[in-house]
């Protein structure tokens, strides 16, 4: 915050705007706000910077704007005038007059000024506080964590428990289809406060560890699955994984590549389970079924390549 004093003998206090501090436009999107909020976040982080004080003030100031700017009703009264750039209630303007006279002493025009009691406040500091008996008080800056968690707690929800700088332990609860790059938001779990005011916020971000068999799309899990020649032929019944454990599924008879099958409810917070169809043949040769495709004439001939272009 700058405090000036213009040589006119009127106050000029400009407060850091919160749009500038994150780089976006007054009219940004949610989006946009928390794309900013974490490029920076993760620039000035004190741990990518030990000892630097700058990119420790400037992490505050990040954490500060985002907090302000990614609450919809904070920023809406921000953008009103109705608070300031900490937050803190601004009180109704108080107009102040200064005349402006000619040569002759005579006044030539008005001009008014805004006058707020707090712009006295952030010019001369804690001392004008103290001697109105008010402590100072500023709320804690949020602190920001990354947390990697598999793709199965991701998906079912878990407890992890993160150990903070200061030696602190934290137990995050990760919700049940929690999504890459979501961010966890820890009420007052953040830096503590000054003067007995709340503590800030611990922002969790979360990273969601590819599985070797999984893969998420949108709520629904997609699951590849191989079956013999023989299973795909005939049909079968096969046991698959899901994120809730192994489930029974019958394969029909002639189901080859392409064909998928679905697991009603089985996927994440009310989505489903896709088991895609591999057939694989044996590893060993086979001499029998070379005899017999050697002699076999399929009734219905179809090329399997006509939809790729390369027959």
């Amino acid at each position: 915050m700058l405090a000036s004093l213009p040589r006119d003998g009127i106050f000029s206090v400009k407060m850091k705007d919160p749009y500038e501090i994150l780089g976006v436009k007054r009219d940004a999107t949610a989006d946009e706000i928390r794309a900013a909020y974490r490029k920076l976040a993760k620039q000035h982080h004190p741990d990518l910077n030990p000892g630097k004080r700058e990119s420790e003030d400037q992490f505050k100031a990040v954490n500060a704007a985002h907090d302000l700017l990614s609450d919809p009703q904070k920023r809406a009264r921000f953008d009103r005038g109705e608070i300031d750039a900490s937050g803190a209630e601004r009180p109704p303007e108080r107009p102040f007059y200064r005349d402006f006279g000619d040569d002759a002493g005579r006044t030539k025009y008005r001009t008014e000024a805004a006058f707020d009691p707090e712009d006295i406040e952030e010019l001369f500091g804690r001392a004008f506080r103290r001697d109105r008996g008010e402590g100072f008080k500023a709320r804690g800056p949020d602190a920001y964590y990354g947390l990697t968690v598999g793709f199965l707690d991701a998906a079912n929800g878990a407890v992890r428990r993160i150990t903070l700088p200061d030696g602190r332990t934290l137990d995050v609860n990760i919700p049940a289809g929690v999504n890459d790059h979501q961010i966890l938001r820890l009420k007052g779990q953040g830096m503590p406060g000054i003067g007995g005011a709340p503590s800030g916020d611990a922002l969790v971000e979360i990273t969601v560890a590819p599985h070797p068999l999984f893969r998420r799309v949108g709520n629904d899990v997609v699951l590849e699955m191989p079956v013999s020649l023989k299973e795909a032929v005939l049909g079968a019944k096969i046991e698959v994984p899901t994120i809730k454990g192994p489930v029974s599924l019958k394969v029909p008879p002639n189901s080859g590549l392409g064909t998928r099958l679905r697991l009603k409810g089985r996927g994440i917070a009310g989505g489903h389970e896709y088991v895609e169809i591999k057939v694989v043949l044996p590893h060993e040769p086979e001499p029998e079924l070379e005899e017999f495709l050697k002699s076999w004439t399929p009734r219905h001939p179809f090329d399997p390549r006509a939809k790729t272009g390369k027959t």
